[in-house]
């Protein structure tokens, strides 16, 4: 399956003291360099939020606009990196797009399981007659509109009635995606847990900044 990645970057982190969630530490890589690791098949991945520098090549990085106008406007801006660079590159846009919250630790499990579930609705079915994407719902059955893969197309076009409304800053995701249809699947447990808080944190096994770190000073990404 073709796709491209949005990795999502830029919260405020109030409750963390303003502590980037990006730059926190899980098994000796940033949530960053984890979010990337998992989303290691796209096509193009663009992170979107403050440059963390020292990124892979061939990642590109964008900010929602204004800053900290949360998922939805952030989601908007990816795409429209995503959509330039294919332009620049005169390079069809991947079919789908895996919506990707840096937030969460373990995301590897869950995106693997989302491909697989996409993978299974699509095969045998007309082409465009599958879902418009899939979204993770955590064991005890709380969907995570953050992590999920969307029609690039069918999103692309949500993003731009939004945007006629003035509907993105500040908007729920839930609300961008009402118009999809999007088939909900069960992903490992704690594969899409978050972390939102310092007792989050401590939950999870995810400890601050490395000190002088951030992208490349954890596990080798691709190129």
């Amino acid at each position: 399956m073709e796709f491209d990645a949005i990795i999502l970057a830029g919260g405020r982190s109030s409750r963390l003291g303003g502590v980037p969630k990006s730059g926190l530490i899980y098994d000796g890589a940033t949530l960053l360099e984890r979010s990337l690791l998992a989303a290691g098949a796209a096509g193009r991945a663009v992170v979107v939020g403050p440059d963390p520098g020292g990124l892979p090549g061939g990642i590109l990085t964008c900010r929602e606009e204004p800053p900290f106008a949360g998922p939805a406007a952030a989601i908007a801006a990816g795409l429209a990196a995503l959509a330039a660079d294919h332009a620049s590159r005169h390079a069809p846009a991947a079919p789908y797009t895996l919506v990707l919250a840096c937030d969460m630790p373990r995301s590897a499990d869950a995106v693997r399981a989302l491909a697989q579930a996409l993978d299974a609705s699509a095969a045998g079915t007309p082409q465009g007659d599958g879902p418009d994407g899939v979204m993770a719902v955590s064991a005890d059955g709380r969907k995570q509109p953050l992590a999920g893969f969307y029609g690039t197309a069918v999103l692309q076009r949500s993003v731009a009635d939004a945007a006629s409304r003035d509907r993105l800053e500040n908007a729920s995701v839930f609300a961008l995606l009402a118009r999809l249809d999007v088939r909900e699947v069960r992903v490992p447990p704690g594969s899409t847990d978050d972390v939102d808080t310092w007792d989050d944190a401590s939950a999870l096994g995810v400890s601050g900044r490395i000190p002088d770190g951030g992208p490349g000073s954890g596990p080798a990404l691709r190129s």
